[in-house]
C-alpha cells in the first residue's frame, strides 16, 4: 500500500515536471538506503542517467518560464511526462518489497498504466491552464507560475517518498489549486474579452 501511494505521488509530480521526482528517485537509490531500486531499473540511479536527467531539468528549468516556448515545451512534455509517470510508479512500487504482492510481480504493466494514466492527467491539466495564464497575465505570470510548478513537484516527490500517508492529501490540494488557477485565469481572460455596455458610442472605421 504505502510503495502504491509513493508510485502515485511520484507520477503525479511527473505530470507537472518530468525529471524532479525521476532525479530525486535516482539520487536517493545512489547515495542513500531509502529507496532501493531493483534490478531492471537500477538504471536510474546509474551515474550517466542521473548526469543526462539532471541536463534535461535544468532545460525544462529554463523553457518552461518562457511564454509561448513552454506551450511547445509543453507538447514535447505530452509524451514524456506520462512515460516517466509511468517507468516512476512501476519502479517505486516494485521497489516496495514490504507490501509487494504476486499479482502485481506477475503484472507489472499495472502499475506502468497507473502511472501514465495519474501524470498524463497531471500533464493535461496543467498544459490546458498555462495558455489561460499566459493570456490573462500578457506572459509576466508565466515565470511565476512555472516557479510554483516545480516547487509543487519537488514537495509532493518528497511528500510521497518519505510521508507517503499524506500523498492523497497532497494529490487532491494540488488538483483543487490547479483548476482554482484555472478558473480564475480564465476569468481574467473573459473580462479582456468582455463587450462594451449598451449605448458605448465606439469609434467606426472607414472604408
Amino acid at each position: 500500500m504505502l510503495a502504491s501511494l509513493t508510485g502515485l505521488g511520484l507520477s503525479a509530480a511527473a505530470g507537472l515536471n518530468a525529471y524532479i521526482p525521476l532525479l530525486l528517485v535516482g539520487l536517493l537509490a545512489r547515495f542513500t538506503g531509502v529507496v532501493d531500486l531493483p534490478e531492471p531499473y537500477r538504471w536510474i540511479q546509474s551515474g550517466w542517467a542521473l548526469g543526462v536527467v539532471a541536463a534535461l531539468l535544468l532545460a525544462e528549468v529554463v523553457l518552461d518560464k518562457v511564454p509561448v516556448v513552454d506551450h511547445l515545451n509543453d507538447v514535447v512534455q505530452t509524451l514524456v511526462r506520462p512515460t516517466v509517470g509511468g517507468v516512476i510508479f512501476a519502479a517505486t512500487t516494485a521497489a516496495g518489497q514490504a507490501d509487494a504482492s504476486t499479482w502485481m510481480q506477475e503484472h507489472q504493466w499495472v502499475a506502468v498504466l497507473l502511472g501514465v494514466v495519474v501524470a498524463g492527467a497531471v500533464h493535461a491539466l496543467k498544459a490546458t491552464a498555462r495558455p489561460l495564464v499566459n493570456v490573462s497575465t500578457v506572459g509576466v505570470g508565466t515565470p511565476a507560475v512555472s516557479a510554483a510548478e516545480d516547487a509543487a513537484s519537488l514537495s509532493l516527490s518528497l511528500v510521497a517518498v518519505f510521508l507517503p500517508l499524506l500523498v492523497l492529501v497532497a494529490v487532491a490540494l494540488l488538483v483543487w489549486v490547479a483548476v482554482a488557477a484555472r478558473r480564475a485565469a480564465a476569468r481574467r481572460g473573459g473580462r479582456g474579452r468582455r463587450p462594451p455596455p449598451p449605448g458605448t458610442v465606439t469609434a467606426s472605421r472607414g472604408p
